[in-house]
């Protein structure tokens, strides 16, 4: 099955493709989407949606995960950031595949074990279930691979999941 995991962002959108085959892992492509800082938002979020249309078109994953926002104290941040969300989003159901969605401590405990993890241990687990030399950077792009691990390591399947929705 091959599944793209997404760390949703309006300067920086991390993406990592994995195959998993049996329980083997596979990292088949990871990276960022970057949006230029001087453009105005409405653009910036087109750069994001453009390119995740490239990337599906590219990659074409079986499911999504992408990770749910959790509100912090710079609420003009979290805005921004939900509306890129709502663009990758509206990329993948058009694009008619099925999209999960994890909370940052369910991402934890799908690729380390516990919810509680710190973010070298996340990073340093995705760099040794994928066999990666280094651990991917910048963070989005590690945060990304874990959020296609959490998928891989989910007792969802595509059928309990379904097309058309957030499970």
């Amino acid at each position: 099955m091959r599944i793209m995991g997404i760390d949703p962002g309006y300067a920086l959108v991390g993406y990592g493709v994995i195959d998993q085959k049996g329980g083997r892992l596979e990292a088949v492509d990871y990276g960022a989407i970057q949006t230029e800082p001087h453009y105005s938002i409405p653009t910036r979020m087109k750069q994001v949606y453009d390119a995740m249309k490239i990337l599906l078109d590219r990659f074409q994953p079986e499911v999504v995960a992408i990770e749910k926002l959790f509100f912090n104290k710079n609420v003009n941040n979290a805005l921004l950031v939900v509306q890129a969300r709502g663009v990758i989003i509206l990329a993948v159901e058009e694009a008619g595949i099925p999209i999960t969605e994890y909370t940052p401590s369910q991402v934890k405990v799908g690729a380390v074990g516990y919810g509680k993890a710190e973010k070298r241990q996340v990073q340093e687990m995705v760099k040794m279930l994928l066999r990666l030399s280094k651990v991917p950077k910048p963070d989005d792009v590690a945060d990304a691979l874990a959020i296609a691990i959490c998928e891989a390591h989910s007792s969802k399947s595509i059928s309990q999941v379904g097309r058309g929705g957030i499970s």
